[in-house]
């Protein structure tokens, strides 16, 4: 039942003066805690015996009265930690160069537990625009429905208008939590992370010292080229669905940050039940092996592709990060904030949703589907999958409009993927 000691090896050797592919691959699991094996073993049990009923006392007053609940208490059952929750959120707090990281059932989980840990009624929450639709229905559904405002900013790397929406914020109640999408799903808009923090610390002196709590939706690009934390951020929530898990096999959501930050939120995830379970933490801690690996190959067909579709005389538009024009506020965020361009973004076709609809319908290498990240390249019509429950005035607002289709590239051969593209868009009229 006792939780493992912190590795030896790591305290002589800190995470900070490895390289990601080393972390990604062992980093926090000590064979000898394990009877030998190389691998961290699945752990599937529901409690877990105590040795004493003095010991039994003690592991729950470390766990509920601690800092940081869980990480350093004895294993007492798995809706509050287990052996494989452990290790994982150990080795992607190293990744994320954080003190802590918490495991979650789904990305969503992890925003709606970040939303409710940090927000109460009468607040505002400032949020960029586009948001996934599923973080935008839950901000302007449920934890609008318990009081709280949320305020989009119109351009997140413009001072000014960030501080146009801060202060229409401020006019609704104090401003909680900023929340930024970086890049944006999916038209991979860009927010200044160092700009939300010099505005929550102005917001704090006309709030009486409260502080709003920047929180970086980093799914996009993930731990390896955006560290949102070395920014200004307080908490950074990533899809582990996604880059982490890379193989379209598993759900699950991640966040980052200080003890102090994280420790509420693993309080509330043992209540909502919330937590991810053994065998999923499995696979995650699997796929991390390969993360750096598939992140490198992914990221260069993706720049392929996008040129490929950048050239096409039947494409209008290509969001791709690395064709950001030089000169402009959103590349200097661009060169500042992140290490690559990734590979997802979106493109545009002549046309509306018929046209969009009959390339979709002819495309055979790439999988029609929503998600991103994995090993297959995935192709889905914005506006009628991810985007449906967004309203559509919001959609055209934003720029997610019938002609724009999200496109997330693998680590396929790229020309294959080029062909594929390429017959599809032959066969629009």
């Amino acid at each position: 039942m006792s939780r493992a000691p912190r590795d030896d090896e790591a305290a002589a050797s800190p995470a900070a003066a490895r390289h990601p592919d080393t972390l990604a691959v062992g980093f926090g699991h000590d064979p000898q805690q394990a009877f030998g094996a190389v691998k961290p073993p699945v752990m599937l049990t529901s409690t877990f015996a105590y040795p004493s009923a003095a010991a039994a006392k003690q592991a729950h007053r470390d766990y509920f009265d601690g800092a940081a609940p869980g990480r350093d208490a004895a294993f007492i059952y798995a809706r509050l930690d287990h052996p494989n929750l452990a290790v994982l959120e150990k080795r992607f707090a190293a990744l994320e160069g954080a003190e802590e990281a918490a495991a979650f059932a789904s990305g969503m989980a992890a925003i709606s537990a970040i939303l409710l840990a940090f927000l109460k009624p009468g607040d505002s929450a400032l949020h960029t625009s586009p948001l996934y639709g599923g973080t935008h229905g839950l901000l302007h559904g449920p934890i609008a429905g318990i009081g709280v405002t949320p305020v989009a900013i119109g351009d997140a790397v413009d001072p000014a208008s960030v501080a146009a929406a801060a202060e229409t914020a401020a006019r609704h109640g104090p401003v909680g939590l900023i929340f930024a999408e970086t890049p944006a799903n999916p038209t991979n808009g860009l927010a200044d992370i160092a700009l939300l923090a010099r505005t929550a610390d102005a917001l704090a002196e006309r709030q009486g010292g409260r502080r709003p709590l920047v929180v970086v939706d980093n799914t996009f690009l993930g731990s390896l080229l955006q560290a949102p934390l070395t920014h200004g951020a307080d908490l950074a929530m990533t899809s582990l669905t996604k880059y982490a898990g890379g193989h379209s096999d598993l759900i699950g959501g991640a966040v980052s940050g200080s003890k102090a930050m994280v420790g509420p939120l693993r309080r509330l995830r043992t209540l909502l039940g919330s937590h991810l379970d053994p065998f999923t933490s499995w696979l995650a801690l699997r796929s991390l092996e390969t993360f750096p690996l598939r992140n490198r190959r992914a990221n260069a067909n993706a720049a392929i592709v996008a040129a490929f579709l950048r050239d096409h005389p039947k494409v209008t538009g290509v969001s791709y990060l690395g064709f950001l024009a030089a000169g402009t506020p959103a590349r200097a965020v661009f060169d500042r904030q992140c290490a690559g361009a990734g590979s997802t973004f979106s493109f545009r076709i002549r046309g509306g949703e018929s046209e969009a609809f009959a390339l979709l319908d002819r495309l055979q290498v790439f999988r029609m589907a929503v998600s991103l990240g994995g090993t297959e390249s995935l192709i889905c019509h914005s506006a009628s999958t991810t985007h449906y429950s967004v309203p559509p005035e919001i959609r055209r607002q934003v720029g997610v409009d019938d002609s724009t289709l999200r496109i997330s590239i693998g680590i396929e051969h790229p020309d294959d993927l080029v062909a594929d593209l390429a017959s599809a868009l032959d066969a629009i009229p």
